[in-house]
């Protein structure tokens, strides 16, 4: 109590910055700039009666992907509920209108205030909420149990950093994570450190993500892309963030490349697209971006493609014979590798994998995945994949069986949901 008390004083007082924190987002994400007023439920007119809302909240691009297989069975079976999506990024927005245009409402989840708070449950009244991954408001959680609004969350994970630095805030996160009324962890692992933090009636259910299968549509642009550059091998670095372009470019610099190699960059942040072109310009490399490619033939002198598109990212696996996963060369992580993998895409990894730490060693174990210990040894490796079609395609039916193995997250998650919510016939 003490705690959430001294969190709520600390919120008011760093309200400026919040302030001066988007402002200064806005300057390379216009998008920041708009609907300011929900992020502390302002809301400029009441909902009309009907119907019962169903909440969902994911945070930005990835949890928002890995909650759609979620929210068209909820749409499915219960027809009679409309369902609320939240988000904190205008990616996570913008991913949502485009995978569900008006069939879900969509809006920013407001800063953890208590007042804030209270008037987003007054507005939308949901009958039940789940938090993707480990978003955690001590507020929010708080204010769903005073209202018996159950609230779980779903798709949870806790990797050992992220432990550690909620372990430092044991007192104030503690009683939040015992508030939810379930939780559902991706993991055995997972499911452990949560516990040890203070959750209840955990239990594992595996991972989302691998129920979200690619879009055919975004697929077959890839494909097509693929019979346009004909030969040419195509290396793909996805999802890439600040510093990785760099590694790379200059691990490959110094080796004997594949006749005609393409690589592809896709930055993992729209802000950066700017940013990941002047590195091109500067060191003289011949690139095309995305936004301006017909997708016609490239000329043989053009050997980066940059993809400063949004929501491409099937079409750019479907595209590459290798794929490097970006947030992995330096400690950042990494990124989804589960996408590539179902596509049947061979994934190399550098030596950070923390946010997909038992996804990425199951890959491993399953031959779908190879992992490097810096950015020179993951660029040696992909270079030989390029050379030796027989490796690349027993990684590739690899990933395919290790994709499909594991799903049925959806599934497990919903079985837990529903005892909260009477089906609607």
């Amino acid at each position: 109590m003490i705690a959430r008390l001294l969190y709520t004083a600390f919120l008011f007082l760093i309200t400026p910055l919040a302030v001066l924190y988007l402002l200064y987002r806005s300057r390379r994400q216009p998008a920041y700039r708009r609907h300011w007023r929900e992020r502390w439920a302002l809301y400029t007119r009441p909902l009309q009666p009907g119907q019962p809302r169903i909440w969902l909240h994911a945070v930005s691009v990835g949890e928002t992907r890995a909650a759609a297989p979620l929210v068209r069975e909820l749409q499915t079976r219960y027809p009679d509920h409309r369902i609320l999506l939240t988000c904190m990024t205008p990616t996570g927005r913008a991913t949502a209108e485009e995978l569900f245009r008006d069939s879900v409402d969509i809006a920013y989840l407001p800063y953890d205030y208590p007042g804030a708070v209270r008037r987003f449950l007054d507005h939308y009244r949901p009958v039940l909420g789940a938090v993707l991954e480990t978003e955690v408001w001590p507020n929010l959680v708080h204010g769903c149990r005073r209202r018996d609004v159950p609230l779980y969350l779903v798709n949870a994970r806790l990797s050992d950093k992220s432990f550690r630095g909620y372990a430092r805030l044991r007192s104030l996160v503690g009683p939040a994570f015992a508030e939810f009324a379930g939780v559902l962890a991706q993991s055995q692992d997972d499911a452990d450190r949560l516990a040890r933090l203070g959750a209840r009636d955990i239990s594992v259910m595996g991972n989302l993500k691998f129920d979200n299968l690619p879009p055919q549509d975004a697929v077959a642009r890839g494909h097509r892309w693929h019979q346009q550059l004909g030969e040419r091998p195509v290396l793909l670095l996805a999802s890439s963030r600040d510093g990785e372009e760099a590694l790379l470019l200059d691990a490959l610099a110094g080796k004997t490349l594949p006749d005609q190699l393409l690589t592809v960059i896709v930055p993992r942040h729209p802000q950066r697209f700017d940013e990941v072109a002047a590195l091109l310009d500067a060191r003289g490399i011949r690139y095309v971006r995305r936004s301006s490619w017909d997708e016609q033939v490239l000329p043989a002198e053009v050997t980066v493609l940059l993809g400063d598109s949004m929501g491409e990212m099937a079409a750019w696996y479907a595209l590459a014979d290798v794929a490097i996963m970006g947030g992995s060369l330096l400690d950042y992580g990494c990124q989804n590798l589960i996408e590539p993998a179902a596509l049947g895409t061979p994934v190399l990894i550098g030596p950070s994998t923390f946010n997909f730490a038992d996804v990425a060693r199951a890959a491993l174990a399953a031959g779908a995945a190879w992992q490097g210990k810096n950015t020179e040894a993951v660029a040696s490796r992909a270079l030989r994949l390029l050379r030796d079609g027989a490796v690349r395609g027993r990684m590739r039916a690899a990933g395919l069986v290790f994709a499909s193995a594991h799903r049925g997250a959806t599934l497990r998650a919903l079985s837990c949901l529903e005892t909260r919510l009477t089906p609607q016939r």
